[in-house]
């Protein structure tokens, strides 16, 4: 009896006990096995969208997507308007002890498994735009 009352106690003080408190800090308040993909803090912050996410969010409208809340607002503003527009559910974790090097995580409530969850670089798609650019100066003057 002693133990469930200190035990009560306790989560009425500290919250509720979890498990792999380390690994939810990391992974924005989710498990590395329930990780469909993830995206560090600095490639959050290039220009454009990773194909990869979109595709991600595209296939998997169930799961539930979750930004650093330490980053700026702009940086994120990009993800969470792709996420609306797949209808898939967001949520921006702050947490003031611990800044994870983890900006963005798309997860489902339940473990998957996935082998590799890390983007490490984007595809043609992001690459494409860079090539098309042009000044008024080009379109102006063609050489022939």
């Amino acid at each position: 009896m002693a133990e469930n009352i200190d035990d009560y106690l306790q989560q009425g003080i500290h919250g509720q006990k979890q498990t792999k408190p380390d690994e939810r800090r990391k992974f924005l308040g989710s498990l590395r096995e329930r990780v469909i993909i993830a995206l560090k803090q600095h490639q959050m912050r290039e220009d454009g969208i990773y194909p990869q996410v979109e595709e991600a969010l595209k296939a998997n409208s169930k799961a539930h997507l979750y930004l650093n809340g330490n980053m700026s607002y702009s940086y994120l503003s990009k993800y969470i308007k792709l996420a609306s527009g797949y209808k898939v559910e967001y949520t921006i974790v702050t947490n003031k002890e611990h800044n994870s090097e983890i900006g963005l995580v798309l997860a489902y409530d339940y473990a998957i498994d996935k082998p590799e969850i890390f983007v490490e670089r984007k595809t043609v798609k992001a690459e494409a735009k860079k090539a098309k650019k042009g000044g008024l100066f080009a379109k102006l003057f063609k050489r022939k």
